[in-house]
């Protein structure tokens, strides 16, 4: 299996700025303008969330985030790797990196809203694939014809 450098990163960073930006564009493309729940650079680098890229070589790969809701439950952002890199595990790295991370810091809970619509089953199947099941809406989250929300109840570390 490939090893990924999978660390936190600083969401301002130029390649970062890049792979955000065709994050915003996919969602905006394949989802209805009120599901575009995209987080921008400067509120990804704030003190509530944990911002973490995978890069090979240097390479960015993919990036997402660990955003804070309570003590007790964490969201998963703006995940989204690179077109060339997907089917090669470094989405499924990065999302059990994050998992990792919220155990560590003792959420209970991790959830996270995608797509509902076809250009969003890759990423659908990758959380199921990990442990998510489809939930109702939380936090600011309304329940939208092309939106849904999933969550992984996490045992004790």
């Amino acid at each position: 299996m490939t090893e990924f450098d999978i660390s936190i990163d600083d969401p301002s960073s130029p390649d970062v700025i890049g792979l955000l930006e065709e994050h915003l564009a996919f969602a905006q493309k394949w989802s209805s303008p009120e599901d575009v729940h995209v987080l921008d650079a400067k509120r990804l680098a704030s003190d509530t969330v944990l911002f973490f890229s995978a890069r090979m070589f240097g390479r960015l790969l993919a990036v997402g985030a660990l955003r804070n809701l309570n003590a007790m439950h964490a969201e998963i952002k703006s995940m989204h790797t690179v077109e060339e890199a997907r089917g090669q595990g470094v989405g499924r790295a990065l999302l059990e990196h994050m998992v990792t991370a919220a155990r560590g810091r003792g959420y209970a809970r991790v959830s996270l809203e995608t797509g509902r619509g076809d250009a969003f089953t890759p990423a659908r199947s990758l959380y199921r694939r990990s442990g998510f099941e489809i939930c109702q809406p939380f936090g600011d989250y309304k329940i939208s014809a092309d939106s849904v929300c999933m969550t992984l109840l996490l045992s004790s570390p």
